[in-house]
C-alpha cells in the first residue's frame, strides 16, 4: 500500500487547484510575427495561382470600384508599429472575407490554401494588437484610411471589394512582411 505523508498531498492538491484557476489560455500571449518576415514558397504560389485564376474568372466589369482602397498617398513603411499591425490586421480581414464569399467550385478549391494561411496570419495580428497595443489611438494616415474601408463596405458592391482584395493580395502580404520585419526591430 502507498503512503503519502501530508505535505506530499496537500502540493498535489493546491497544484491542481491553483492549475484550474489560472488556464493556460488566460496567460498572455507573446506578440511574435517573425514567421511572416520571408513567406513559404508553397504559400506565395498558391496565392499567385489564386490571383491568376481569379482575374481569368472575374469579369472586368465586376472589378470596378469607386474607392481606391489600394491607393494611399502614403506607405506602410510611414506608420507606427501598432499602426502597421492594425493595418494589415484590417487588409487581412477584408481578404479573408471576400475570399469566404461564395465560388466556383474550382476557384473555391484554389483559394483554400490562401485563406487558411491568411486567416492563420489574421489571428495573429489579433493577438499582437490585444498583446502590444490594446488601447491604441490610430495615427490621422491610418484613421482616414479606416473610415474609407469601413465607407466602402457600405456603399462599394460585393464584386469590386472582392476584386480589390485579391488583386492588391500581395500589397496586403508585403504589409504584413514590413510589420513583421520592423517587429524584430522594434
Amino acid at each position: 500500500m502507498l503512503h503519502l505523508g501530508f505535505s506530499p498531498v496537500l502540493v498535489l492538491v493546491l497544484g491542481a487547484s491553483l492549475g484550474a484557476a489560472f488556464p493556460r489560455h488566460a496567460l498572455k500571449k507573446s506578440c511574435s510575427l517573425s514567421k511572416y518576415q520571408f513567406l513559404a514558397p508553397h504559400e506565395l504560389k498558391a496565392v499567385q495561382t489564386m490571383k491568376e485564376q481569379f482575374e481569368a474568372i472575374m469579369p472586368l466589369s465586376n472589378r470596378m470600384c469607386n474607392t481606391m482602397l489600394f491607393h494611399r498617398k502614403w506607405s506602410t513603411a510611414e506608420l507606427s508599429m501598432p499602426d502597421r499591425v492594425m493595418l494589415v490586421e484590417a487588409e487581412l480581414d477584408l481578404a479573408t472575407t471576400m475570399l469566404q464569399l461564395p465560388a466556383t467550385p474550382r476557384f473555391a478549391e484554389t483559394r483554400q490554401r490562401p485563406l487558411a494561411f491568411l486567416t492563420q496570419a489574421r489571428e495573429d495580428l489579433r493577438g499582437c494588437v490585444a498583446t502590444e497595443a490594446p488601447s491604441h489611438q490610430p495615427s490621422k494616415k491610418l484613421a482616414h484610411w479606416l473610415q474609407k474601408l469601413q465607407m466602402a463596405k457600405k456603399t462599394e458592391t460585393t464584386g469590386c471589394l472582392e476584386a480589390s482584395a485579391i488583386l492588391h493580395i500581395f500589397q496586403v502580404l508585403n504589409d504584413l512582411r514590413c510589420a513583421a520585419l520592423r517587429q524584430q526591430w522594434a
